[in-house]
C-alpha cells in the first residue's frame, strides 16, 4: 500500500507529463492517488493529455522509485511541498508552469511579505559585488527573504551577503538534494539551512543536464516579487530569469554600466528595451516597490456595478476589504492564476474603476 506522498512524487516521474498536463490530471481525477487507480483508456481522453500520455509506463516501476526518494528524503531531512500543500508558496503558484512537487530543505517561509530574486554572472566584478552588498545591507530592515541560485559569482555573492545581514536566504538549485553543486559552495550552503536553505523540483540522483537550469530559473522568478539582474552578458542566464519574471508580471530591475563592459551589456539591454527598471540604490527599491508605505485598509462601502462580471466584482470585493493589494495576494484570495487574472485588472482599469500603482499594486479609484 503506498502512500499519497508516493503517489504525488510518482506523478512528476511520468513520463511526458510535466508541470502543466499533472496540474490537469489532478482537477480531473482528484488526487495524485486517483491518476495511477484509472484506467488508463480514460486518462488519454481527458483534453490536452490523451495524445501525449505514454501508454507504456510502468506504475509498479514509478511508485518504488518514489518509495525509493521517501526513504531518502526521511534520512536526509527533505521536506516536500505539494502544489495543494497549504504551505505551496502563493507567489509561485500564481505561475501556471509552476511545479507540482518541490523538495526543501532547511528553516524557511517562503510566503513572507518581501520575496526578492537577485541574479547575476558567474564572473562578477567588484562593481557588481559591491553594489550587492550595498543592496542587501540598505533593505535589511525590511527583512525580505533573498532567493538565487547557489552559483558562482552575483549568486552567492547574494546568499553571503543575506546571512552577514541576517536575512532569510534560499538556493533553488537545478539537481536533486543529496549534493551542493557547486561543492565550494557547501559551507554556505549549510549555514543557509538555520535562516532559509535549499529547494529543487528535482528527486535525489538527477543527472544535470543544461535544461535543467531554465527549469530552475522559472523558481527563480515565481518565488519572488521582483527579479534583480546584477550585471550579466547578453546571452547569459539571468536574462532567461528576467524574462520569465516579466512573463509572470513581476517587476525586474536591472543595476547599468557602461556601456562597454560585457558583463552590463546584458542590463544595459534589459533597460533599453524597458524589460527592467533602472536599479542604481536601495532607495530605488524601496520606493519603486512601495515598501516605505504602510497602507492601512479604509472601511468604505463595497461598490456595486451592475455591468461587471461575477470575477470583475470578486476583485473589487476584495481591494474595498483591504484598501491596496499587490496582484500576487489578488491571485490568493480570488483563486484565479496570473494568466486569468491579468486580463481581468486590465478591463477594471479601462471601466474607471481600479488603478495600478508602481510595485504591482492595485487600488480603488
Amino acid at each position: 500500500m503506498h502512500t499519497q506522498l508516493a503517489y504525488q512524487i510518482a506523478l512528476t516521474l511520468l513520463p511526458g507529463i510535466g508541470p502543466v498536463k499533472a496540474k490537469n490530471l489532478i482537477a480531473y481525477c482528484g488526487s495524485a492517488e486517483a491518476i495511477f487507480t484509472e484506467k488508463k483508456s480514460s486518462l488519454h481522453k481527458i483534453p490536452n493529455i490523451g495524445g501525449t500520455f505514454s501508454s507504456s509506463f510502468k506504475s509498479a516501476e514509478i511508485l518504488l522509485r518514489a518509495e525509493k526518494e521517501i526513504s531518502f528524503m526521511e534520512a536526509n531531512h527533505v521536506k516536500p511541498i505539494f502544489f495543494t500543500d497549504k504551505t505551496y508558496p502563493d507567489r509561485l503558484k500564481a505561475c501556471e508552469d509552476s511545479p507540482v512537487m518541490l523538495y526543501t530543505k532547511g528553516k524557511m517561509d517562503l510566503s513572507v511579505d518581501r520575496v526578492i530574486s537577485i541574479v547575476g554572472t558567474r564572473k562578477a566584478t567588484s562593481y557588481g559585488k559591491s553594489f550587492c552588498n550595498e543592496l542587501l545591507t540598505g533593505i535589511a530592515h525590511l527583512k525580505p527573504l533573498v532567493v538565487s541560485g547557489l552559483a558562482y559569482g552575483i549568486d552567492i555573492c547574494a546568499h553571503r551577503n543575506a546571512v552577514a545581514n541576517k536575512l532569510q536566504t534560499v538556493a533553488c538549485v537545478a539537481h536533486g538534494l543529496e549534493k551542493i553543486y557547486p561543492a565550494l559552495h557547501t559551507t554556505v550552503a549549510n549555514e543557509m539551512t538555520n535562516n532559509g536553505g535549499l529547494i529543487s523540483e528535482f528527486i535525489s540522483d538527477t543527472r544535470m543536464t543544461p535544461e535543467l537550469f531554465p527549469m530552475r530559473n522559472r523558481i527563480i522568478a515565481g518565488l519572488a516579487d521582483c527579479t534583480i539582474v546584477i550585471e550579466t552578458d547578453m546571452k547569459g542566464g539571468s536574462t532567461i530569469t528576467a524574462h520569465l519574471a516579466n512573463s509572470y508580471g513581476r517587476e525586474v530591475f536591472a543595476l547599468p554600466g557602461r556601456y562597454m563592459d560585457k558583463f552590463s551589456s546584458g542590463c544595459n539591454a534589459l533597460i533599453k528595451k524597458n524589460l527592467a527598471a533602472i536599479l542604481s540604490s536601495p532607495e530605488d527599491l524601496i520606493q519603486y516597490m512601495n515598501w516605505d508605505i504602510t497602507a492601512k485598509p479604509i472601511a468604505r462601502q463595497i461598490p456595486m456595478f451592475t455591468d461587471l462580471t461575477t470575477d470583475e466584482n470578486a476583485v473589487i470585493k476584495l481591494l474595498t476589504s483591504n484598501g491596496r493589494t499587490d496582484i500576487d495576494h489578488l491571485s490568493q484570495y480570488t483563486g484565479f492564476l496570473f494568466s486569468k487574472l491579468s486580463p481581468i485588472l486590465l478591463e477594471l482599469e479601462f471601466k474607471g474603476v481600479l488603478k495600478p500603482l508602481p510595485g504591482k499594486l492595485y487600488e480603488l479609484v
